[in-house]
């Protein structure tokens, strides 16, 4: 990669002022204020302006150019042999303006820019009470090199952007020499111990489950638990085992269940709390412009002082499977922009700071596939930063084959990939947040026999958590059974496989 300068000092002056006027720059005005930057391995180049800085070390998945007001994203696609093409990725990645109470759209049209079809789309939302230097005004080009390869410059800034559619005429497709350079190693580096203010009994914890020298320790999602316990204590009488992590779900329309929280920790079980920030029946098309206006203010302070009145330790997991367009926080509905999950991460995290909270251990979680597979919405993308998380969490199912196009996946074929991808990402530690097989497509027995025989080679995982529930379809039938207690074979692979 190498950029080449020819900065003219006699538009310095012009530039300077302004600057310090706060206007938005228009690079139309003076061509000599663009640098150029080449990406031989992904084969393309284009005109940027000077006072950028371009930072391309995660090229594998986007290049970033930026200063303090504005950056620019450019994103290569290639859709070969998946179910998307270039058509398609432009009309999904550009669903969220439907939202037209918060998304106002400048412009939205297809045009040809050197022989090559683009699809520009400029937009701008209001600021956000609670983000510094908020970036709320958007364009993006998709620009189409075959029915397979697209490529995408997306351009946010804290001012009106004027100077787009220069940067996508610089465009040029190249042809790729090459290697894309390797995403750095490590990407999630651990925090100092003393950078978090942590209770004793917390770091203990940290200690016990999730340093270097930990094993692998078990958890499990009981839809009753812990709300009741007897399900729960049922399925481990049976199994020959006592869980020690329990998953907690919540959401916008609950405060912290403290009595629910003291029924696990009497029983010697250390919650997953997953604050999903979603309403079960009201409209959160707008949750996180709204978290970031203060809306939800009173409610997280609230929720935070409930942990704190707790007083034992509690994994949090934020927000988990961003990635993926079921959820509402995913930026899929939110102009493409992960950095607003990003910001209201940290801003939870700040309020959770300020009620001096130290009995907190910080899951970021993404699902292993992000959905939509597009680049600008790949997982690394959401990672708030190291000083914001303890722990990093893998997700993936056996989803079995219920409906069309799924397939049944053995643990190891699911894990091995994903594992090695986060091992090598990250320095903190790794759990399995959540995970199980369905019964729909295959032998559920056969597939617990394969994880407990794999699961031992993924050493940096130190504990995992088996969601026994099910998922059902817009019927009311069970689509996917990933029960621990469906059938007595199904629990006595657990109980024989644990005892080994």
């Amino acid at each position: 990669m190498y950029k080449s300068k020819a900065l003219l000092y006699s538009v310095l002056p012009i530039l300077l002022f302004v600057l310090m006027q706060g206007l938005p720059i228009d690079a139309s005005a003076a061509n000599s204020t663009y640098s150029k930057y080449v990406n031989s391995a992904r084969g393309y180049q284009l005109n940027y302006p000077s006072i950028m800085e371009v930072d391309d070390s995660m090229q594998q998945i986007r290049t970033l150019i930026h200063d303090d007001q504005t950056q620019i994203e450019i994103y290569y696609d290639n859709f070969f042999n998946t179910v998307h093409n270039a058509n398609t990725y432009i009309n999904y990645s550009n669903n969220f303006i439907a939202n037209k109470k918060d998304h106002l759209v400048e412009y939205n049209k297809t045009t040809k820019v050197a022989d090559k079809k683009v699809h520009i789309l400029k937009w701008h939302r209001n600021k956000l009470t609670k983000v510094e230097n908020d970036k709320n005004y958007y364009f993006s080009a998709e620009i189409i090199k075959n029915n397979h390869e697209v490529f995408t410059i997306f351009i946010k800034s804290a001012q009106p952007i004027y100077n787009e559619m220069d940067i996508v005429k610089s465009f040029k497709i190249l042809k790729p020499t090459g290697n894309v350079a390797a995403m750095p190693s490590p990407l999630f580096k651990q925090t100092a111990s003393n950078s978090k203010q942590l209770s004793e009994e917390t770091k203990a914890v940290l200690q016990q489950y999730f340093s270097n020298d930990s094993t692998l320790t078990w958890g499990i999602f009981e839809p009753s638990a812990p709300g009741t316990m007897t399900k729960l204590n049922q399925i481990e009488e049976r199994v020959n085992h006592e869980f020690s992590f329990l998953i907690r779900y919540s959401d916008l329309d609950e405060q912290v269940p403290v009595q629910e929280f003291m029924n696990a920790y009497n029983e010697g079980k250390i919650l997953e709390l997953t604050l999903q920030t979603s309403h079960s029946e009201l409209d959160d098309s707008s949750i996180f412009y709204d978290i970031l206006n203060g809306k939800y203010d009173g409610y997280l302070h609230q929720y935070a002082k409930n942990i704190k009145e707790f007083g034992h330790p509690v994994l949090f997991r934020l927000n988990n499977e961003m990635n993926g367009d079921w959820c509402v926080y995913s930026s899929y509905y939110f102009s493409k922009d992960t950095d607003l999950y990003k910001e209201v991460w940290k801003y939870i995290h700040r309020i959770f700071e300020g009620e001096e909270i130290d009995n907190v251990l910080w899951v970021w979680n993404p699902n292993h596939d992000s959905m939509p597979g597009f680049a600008w919405n790949h997982a690394v993308l959401y990672y708030p930063g190291d000083e914001y998380v303890d722990i990093v969490g893998l997700t993936a199912y056996n989803t079995g084959t219920y409906y069309p196009g799924e397939k049944w996946t053995d643990f190891y074929t699911l894990y091995q990939s994903l594992y090695n991808e986060y091992a090598a990402l990250s320095e903190k530690p790794l759990m399995l947040t959540e995970f199980g097989s369905n019964s729909v497509g295959g032998d559920k027995v056969q597939w617990i026999n394969n994880m407990f025989s794999h699961i031992g080679k993924f050493s940096r995982i130190k504990v995992a958590i088996w969601w026994s529930g099910t998922d059902w379809d817009s019927t009311g039938n069970p689509a996917r059974i990933y029960r621990l207690d469906e059938t007595e074979a199904v629990l006595d692979a657990f109980k024989l496989n644990l005892q080994k």
